[in-house]
């Protein structure tokens, strides 16, 4: 694999998704019990239109700040909607992209349907594979 390679044969197909009304401590319990790092908000269970996302960096910038995440309601932290990669996107590209935009999620869209998410981990083990082969 490597920077050609696109990021709808990187992506992970089954992504965690809660819903914008969600307490915080909920989205804190699916990545717990899932092993992401991150939660997708998406508009409802047909449509799956990524609104945001929500990140371990979000629920202990919540907790640091004072904030109870049994009271917090997602929708409360989330401000616009999430870049997101196309599934023809280049990794190269899904890595300048995250790079330049300083996050470490993208999810992957085709005709606003959440089809899958790829990390910037993912993303560099992509690259790196091609340069120790």
């Amino acid at each position: 694999m490597g920077s050609e390679t696109t990021v709808r044969e990187m992506m992970r197909p089954a992504v965690t998704t809660v819903e914008r009304h969600a307490h915080l401590a909920a989205a804190a319990y699916l990545m717990r019990h899932s092993g992401d790092t991150a939660v997708v908000v998406t508009s409802d269970d047909e449509a799956r239109r990524p609104l945001a996302i929500v990140t371990e960096a979000d629920v202990t910038d919540a907790v640091a700040d004072g904030k109870d995440v049994n009271e917090v309601r997602i929708e409360e932290l989330v401000g616009r909607e999430p870049m997101i990669a196309r599934p023809d996107t280049t990794i190269g590209e899904a890595v300048e992209l995250m790079l330049s935009a300083r996050i470490h999620h993208l999810p992957v869209v085709e005709d606003d349907r959440l089809l899958g998410i790829v990390d910037i981990t993912d993303a560099c083990r992509a690259l790196v594979s091609v340069t120790e082969a």
